[in-house]
Order: structure tokens, then sequence, then C-alpha cells
């Protein structure tokens, strides 16, 4: 049950799994539950992707076969045949009729999934092609070779001869550079090599655009992950982040934050700093080597494959840990205790909360808990293995912000008020509750009757 590719469903709380034993699963990732099987490959299945608005699928295997499915109808609507060796990865464009495919036979190809035709063969890599990729707004594409290279190819020749209507020519199947009629009204060719990047001092397995500046990612069997940035002239490394001790499979920017996720066969996904190139978070696996990882395109949530299975996780919760008193909200925001008035809709912050260290991670406070006689607030936080923070409000909501440096901390994966002047702390590993007073020491300590 080696997962060797997923795909998030863009709406609905689906993803696709493509396994090692050739079958494709369906699941609900929400309810846990497998929806539907595919089972028309021969062999190994490695690349598979959504329809960002149909309702298709396309799917690529050791059977050199790209096929093109029908969630609803549950069928194989087509096969596209071209590649001669296995297929990698197989993705739709955001906009156009395209399907990009990248296979182990050194080519990358574009296929219309329309018309069903082979629309460019992309030769220059001389080894297996692990990964191709478009571009979510440009005509780019960037593919990721085991000859130790990343390559950017210009395809506004492709997109320009697509808008004017004119048919593809199947001539040799291997030769990217013939002209056609419109190529040589345009003076270019269909497809382009715009950049080639090298860096790696072994294969590389992945390569992916930022989804909105102008960088690139790339991993390989050298255990680097490595950042690239462009401009219209050229392509250049800027950074690399390192720490894997095996071969780093799949990498992504956050699309949201300044993070980036990588996976390896060393069992781990780590979370790195995008801006300061250091490691924040390491995630293990006891047993399973990862082998793919992909974002949803909307949700915070990312999903990886691996030796047993697949996991659908996120980095931290969108709800921020808040509690309510009559006619108020206090809530996290933005490193900040905020107030929330509901008769006013006044919205003002009382007092500011511990950031992380230059180039460290800081989980965001998990839980909260309010004591209205002495204005304070227990925030409770998966930080340094769980810990909690007190903090004294301000007596009067006047839009002056109190200084974290006040806090009282301790160790405990949960913090609540038991009375107006004292609280309780779970402590997990000793398997005790601490009864604790306003000046943070422990007055009683209890002994849970279970365990």
């Amino acid at each position: 049950s080696r997962v060797k590719g997923t795909a998030f469903h863009p709406k609905r709380p689906w993803i696709l799994a493509s396994l090692h034993n050739g079958s494709i699963q369906l699941w609900d990732y929400r309810m846990g539950t497998l929806l539907d099987r595919f089972e028309e490959h021969e062999g190994p299945v490695r690349g598979i992707s959504f329809h960002p608005t149909q309702e298709l699928f396309v799917s690529g295997g050791d059977d050199y076969k790209v096929k093109v499915w029908n969630y609803r109808t549950r069928r194989c609507i087509f096969t596209l045949q071209g590649h001669l060796d296995y297929v990698r990865t197989v993705y739709f464009h955001p906009e156009q009729p395209w399907i990009i495919s990248a296979s182990d036979d050194q080519t990358i190809r574009i296929w219309n999934w329309q018309s069903r035709q082979c629309i460019a063969v992309l030769t220059g890599h001389n080894h297996y092609v692990m990964c191709a990729q478009f571009h979510p707004t440009d005509d780019l594409v960037v593919s990721a070779c085991l000859d130790q290279t990343v390559r950017v190819w210009d395809i506004s020749g492709l997109r320009r001869k697509s808008a004017a209507g004119a048919q593809p020519m199947m001539g040799d199947p291997l030769s990217s550079q013939r002209l056609n009629t419109q190529g040589d009204f345009f003076n270019v060719t269909d497809v382009v090599v715009k950049f080639v990047l090298e860096g790696h001092t072994r294969g590389v397995n992945w390569a992916t655009f930022h989804p909105t500046m102008p960088l690139i990612l790339s991993c390989g069997d050298d255990r680097q992950v490595k950042i690239w940035r462009m401009n219209e002239s050229r392509a250049w490394e800027v950074d690399t982040c390192r720490g894997h001790y095996n071969n780093v499979n799949s990498a992504l920017f956050h699309p949201k934050r300044e993070l980036i996720l990588s996976d390896s066969e060393d069992k781990t996904i780590r979370v790195w700093d995008t801006t300061r190139r250091t490691l924040l978070q390491t995630f293990r696996r006891d047993q399973d080597r990862f082998w793919c990882m992909n974002a949803h395109p909307e949700l915070n949530l990312f999903a990886a494959g691996h030796d047993n299975g697949l996991i659908v996780f996120k980095l931290e919760r969108e709800r921020p840990a808040s509690a309510i008193h009559q006619n108020s909200l206090l809530y996290v925001k933005d490193s900040q205790v905020r107030l929330h008035d509901f008769t006013s809709a006044n919205d003002a912050p009382m007092v500011s909360i511990r950031t992380a260290p230059a180039g460290q991670y800081l989980p965001p406070p998990r839980t909260m808990s309010f004591n209205p006689a002495e204005k304070a607030v227990l925030l409770t936080s998966d930080a340094e293995g769980g810990s909690y923070e007190l903090y004294n409000l301000p007596r009067q909501v006047n839009g002056q912000v109190s200084d974290s440096a006040q806090a009282r901390r301790g160790a405990g994966s949960c913090a609540i008020w038991t009375g107006r002047n004292r609280f309780a702390v779970l402590d997990k590993a000793a398997q005790q509750i601490l009864i604790k007073d306003l000046t943070n020491q422990t007055t009683k300590t209890i002994k849970p009757p279970v365990t």
C-alpha cells in the first residue's frame, strides 16, 4: 500500500492516492473512509491529479500510459499513449485544456485532453525526468531530472499557437524542435528552454514554483532542498536547506506563509523558514519512508504519502484560542490578546504575548481560560512539549498594550482556572494535576484516580 502520489479535490473533502500496487484510491479525508477504487493501470501508479473545475482526474504509471478518468461515472474515459518508459508525474494546466507528463524516457509531454493528442514533446534532459509542473499563472514549466538539473521552459509559443487555433503536428515523437506554420509566423518554436539550473550534486527528484513569487524549490538525492530565484533574463541559486539524511523526494512552498515543507526517505517531514532557511520543525514516522507530498489548493491542509498509506495534516489550527465572558470575546491575534465588545463592536489589544526568537518556530496558543475576577488569562500551547502562560490584563480598555515580560510560564499540556486565585495544570508526563496560585507556585498536587 505504498503511496507514490496524492491529490486533493479543490472543493470536496476528497483525496486521491496512487499506489505502488497499481491501484488508485479515492478517500474522504474528513471521515477517513475509502470511497472508491480505480484499477486499470498495469503496475505502479506514480502520478495523480484532479482537474481544477471538471469532474476529471488524470493518472500516470509504469505501464507508460496517461489515463484520464471521470470520477462521477467511475470509469477511464481515454488513455494517452506515447511515452516509452515509466510516467512519473501528471498535472492539468490551471486554464488550458492541457496535461503535462514527465517520464523515464527522458521527455516531458504536453497533451490536449480535449483533442486527445500530444501537442508538444520537451527534450533536453538526459536521464529520467522525475517531475514536471505548469506555473500557476505564467507560461512556464519547471522540470526535475536525475541528470542533476532543473529546467525552466517557456511555453508561450504553445499558448499563442493554441489561441490561434492551430492543429497539433504529430511528426517525430522525440523531436521538440520542429517548426510548423504557426511557429514560423511567430519565429519561435512551441517550447524553448529558458533556464538550466545546476547546483545539485545528485539526481533531482522534485521541482516546483512558488504560487506568487519568482521562486523555484527543488530537492534530490543529495539530501538538499534548494531555493532558486528567477527574473526575465536569468535564474540563480539563493540558498540551500540541509538537514535530511536520506533522499529528499518532494518539497513545496506553504501557500500562505513563508515556510517550506519537505519529505524524505529518512522517514521525516521537515518545516523550514523560507526567509532564514532554518529548520523549524521535524515530524517523524518510525517505520515509513515518505515518497510524495502536496498542499490543498485552498485550505490549510497537506498530505504526504509513505510506505503504508498517507497522512493528511495541518501545521496549525485556523481557529484562534479564545474565551467568552458576558458581552466580550477575548481572542489571540497577531501575537496579542485582544478584546472584542459585542455591544459596541469595539476591538482593542490588551496584552502582547510571547513571540518566537529569530529563526525559530513557536506554535500558536491552543486554548485560553479567562479569570474575570483577577482579569487574567491562561494560554496553553504545544510549545516545548506543552506549556502554559499566565498574563494579567489591564483593568481599563484604553488601547494601551501590556508587555509580555510580566507573564508567568510553566510546563503542562492544559491549564484552566478553578477559582478566583487558583488554577489547575495537567502534567501528562508525571500523570498528575498541579494546583497553583497567582504567583505560579504549586499549592497542591492531585494524583488522578484513573491514569
